[in-house]
Parts: C-alpha cells; sequence; structure tokens
C-alpha cells in the first residue's frame, strides 16, 4: 500500500540524539526496531510476568510474547492506513522494557520505595533503559534511537502534562514535544496493545481455569465471536472454540480501528506527520460503541481475573518480595554488584537500586532475595 501523507517519513526524520550516518540498506525506524530486538533489556522479557508467573505455566503469556503480538497487530493496522509499519513495530517491541518483574506488583513496589524521588513509572523506565542503561556502544550510552521513536515510546498513550520525573529530566535535553499526541505509528501501537491486552488475557483466564468460555461468552464482541465460532464448527473440541473466538476478537477489534481511524483521519485531512501531532484528539481510537465494549471486557478481567484469589496470591508475594528487596539494598547498598554501586554515585542510591531491581526477570528477583536472606545460599 502507498505510504500515506501523514506517516512519518525518513527524510523528515528530527534525527538522534548522537548523530550517526544512517544505513543505506534500512530506515531509521528498521534500525531502531533492530536496536530494541538485540538488547538485553527485550531478552529478559522473556522471564517477567504479564500475568502469571514463569513457572506457573509454558503457555501462560509473558512480556516478551506479549510484545511480540502488540508489533504483529501494530503491522497490520499500520500497513491498512499507509503508515510505517517499522516505527509502528519499533514502538510496540519497546512498550514494556521498563516493566519490573512481576508485572505489576513488582511496579507498586517499587512506586512505594521511590515516593520520596517522584515514584516509579514504567514508562518512564522504558525510555531510561533506551537511553541510559543499555550499555552497548563505545560512543554514547544507551540505544541512540531516533527522535520519533522516543517521542512515540514516551507519549504512546497520549500528551504528557504531568510527565515523571525522568522524562521532564530528558525533555529538557532533547524535547519530545510532551503536549502533543504522538505520531499515528505510536497511537497505532497503543490501541495494540489493548487489543493484545485483552484478548489474550481472556485466552490465558480461561486457560488457567479462572473463567470459563460460557463466562466470557456474556461480553460484547466476546459473544458474538463466541456465537459465529460456534456456528462455524459446532463440533469443536473446547480448546479449538476458545482460540476460534479469540481470533475473531481480535479481527473485529482490528477492523473497528482501522474503519474508525479512516473516518477520523478523513476528516482531519492531515498533511503530514506533525498535523496528526497536532490535532486536537487522537486519530487512531476505537468506535464509541467498541470502546464500551473493551471498557466491559477489561471490568470482567479485573473482577475474575487480575483480582482472583489465585492471582491476589501471587501479587502478594511478589509484592512483598520486591519491597524487601528494595530494603535490604537501601540499608545497606554495599550489597549491589559493583557496576551498579558505580552508578550509584551519579544520583539517589535509592534511584539506582530501583533501576537495578526493575531489571531483574521475576527468577533472579526470586534468585538475588534468597541469596540476601539465606545463610546457605551461594552467591
Amino acid at each position: 500500500m502507498p505510504r500515506a501523507p501523514y506517516a512519518v517519513r525518513a527524510d523528515r526524520s528530527r534525527g538522534r540524539l548522537h548523530p550517526e550516518p544512517e544505513a543505506a540498506s534500512r530506515s531509521p525506524w528498521q534500525r531502531d526496531r533492530d536496536r530494541i530486538v538485540h538488547n538485553s533489556a527485550f531478552r529478559r522479557l522473556q522471564y517477567k510476568t504479564q500475568v502469571f508467573v514463569n513457572h506457573e505455566g509454558d503457555f501462560f503469556r509473558t512480556r516478551l510474547t506479549h510484545s511480540l503480538e502488540v508489533a504483529q497487530i501494530s503491522r497490520s493496522v499500520a500497513r491498512q492506513l499507509g503508515l510505517d509499519e517499522d516505527l509502528a513495530e519499533a514502538l510496540a517491541l519497546a512498550h514494556d522494557l521498563g516493566h519490573t518483574p512481576f508485572g505489576h506488583a513488582g511496579e507498586e513496589a517499587l512506586d512505594a520505595g521511590l515516593r520520596p524521588f517522584g515514584g516509579f513509572d514504567h514508562n518512564a523506565q522504558s525510555l531510561k533503559v533506551v537511553t541510559v542503561l543499555e550499555a552497548r556502544y563505545a560512543a554514547f550510552d544507551g540505544l541512540n534511537l531516533t527522535w520519533e521513536t522516543l517521542e512515540g515510546l514516551v507519549k504512546h498513550n497520549g500528551p504528557l502534562l504531568s510527565p515523571a520525573p525522568y522524562i521532564a529530566e530528558y525533555d529538557r535535553m532533547q524535547p519530545l514535544w510532551l503536549a502533543s499526541h504522538p505520531s499515528a505509528e505510536a497511537q497505532v501501537a497503543s490501541l495494540a496493545d489493548d487489543i493484545a491486552y485483552h484478548s489474550h488475557d481472556l485466552d490465558d483466564g480461561m486457560r488457567a481455569g479462572l473463567f470459563r468460555l460460557e463466562d466470557v461468552a456474556l461480553l460484547p464482541v466476546v459473544g458474538e465471536a463466541y456465537l459465529a465460532a460456534r456456528s462455524a464448527a459446532p463440533d469443536a473440541e473446547p480448546s479449538r472454540l476458545r482460540h476460534e473466538t479469540i481470533r475473531r476478537v481480535i479481527d473485529v477489534l482490528i477492523g473497528d480501528v482501522v474503519a474508525e481511524a479512516r473516518a477520523r483521519i478523513a476528516a482531519l485531512a492531515p498533511g503530514d506527520a506533525d498535523a496528526i501531532r497536532g490535532a486536537g484528539r487522537p486519530v487512531i481510537a476505537f468506535s464509541s460503541g467498541k470502546a464500551q465494549a473493551n471498557a466491559a471486557i477489561k471490568a470482567f478481567l479485573v473482577e475474575h481475573m487480575y483480582h482472583h484469589w489465585r492471582v491476589n496470591r501471587m501479587t502478594s508475594k511478589a509484592r512483598r518480595l520486591i519491597t524487601e528487596l528494595f530494603s535490604l539494598f537501601s540499608d545497606n547498598p554495599a550489597l549491589l554488584p559493583d557496576e551498579w554501586q558505580a552508578r550509584s554515585g551519579s544520583g539517589p542510591a535509592a534511584v539506582t537500586i530501583a533501576d537495578y531491581i526493575a531489571g531483574m526477570t521475576d527468577r533472579y528477583a526470586v534468585e538475588e532475595h534468597r541469596r540476601l536472606t539465606d545463610l546457605w545460599a551461594a552467591d
């Protein structure tokens, strides 16, 4: 499909903080995507909780598999709208790089520990990962991603009028237009996250036995998808019927986003990517009906999955473990590995401790806690 006039364009990129010659064989956003995929923070997503801890089952989503699914949906939507697929994919792959071990439980624990320093925000941590914490290149810290990728990373959910401390600090060095909407590609990645999150959490919740297909069949969109799947394959076994239902849910939501985006873009008639940024509202969105349906799906998942007693038990243990790790290191920063002790000289020790813990996988956090609390554990 031809590139739309409102898509990001390489010849209009605002470049990188540290100037580099661009590759002749790759666009700037292909290069950004490749740098994201090859960094260690991305690999660690394989062992970071989405909802279920890794050891609870090999079939449940992790932060890595979720990111890959978001990337696939992002490319599909971007292609249909004539946007830059590589930028949309790069943003999808990077959007969870700042997540802590154990998902939101870990984030809540670090947020409490960092309250005197402005709290912890996984979006800000994603920016910190790609601008400071990844140390792969001789000439600079971070990945030196393009302005467009950094802008989309921090603003994919919309304008930031009260940015987290690190985002505000970075913005003073390289302004990211925090008060505006991001590019259409970033907006696509945000909606793709919602589509993947809700549909696949439904799948994992059923797979875990937290609720049944018959329970979610009462939800809007899901119910219609279930009836269509059962009509198309009345003799299908439950696992196949579940899959057929979920893939229809994803297809309907993608179709709705594309149709709504086309209508909004036609009304705005943007001449370039900056016209998208300057619009008074997002151009990539669900229709009002599907937005209400998504809200109903989310409410169901909150009640029946995220607050299920089995998930609550894991969340409680994880929050306690991360809180204790933070407390142990705060009481004695000399317990940090040498490279992290060296980093702590450049700012508050608590922030360095949070950076160290946030980068851990679930299993590394468990092992580090054991090493610090079990007298007989080997270092």
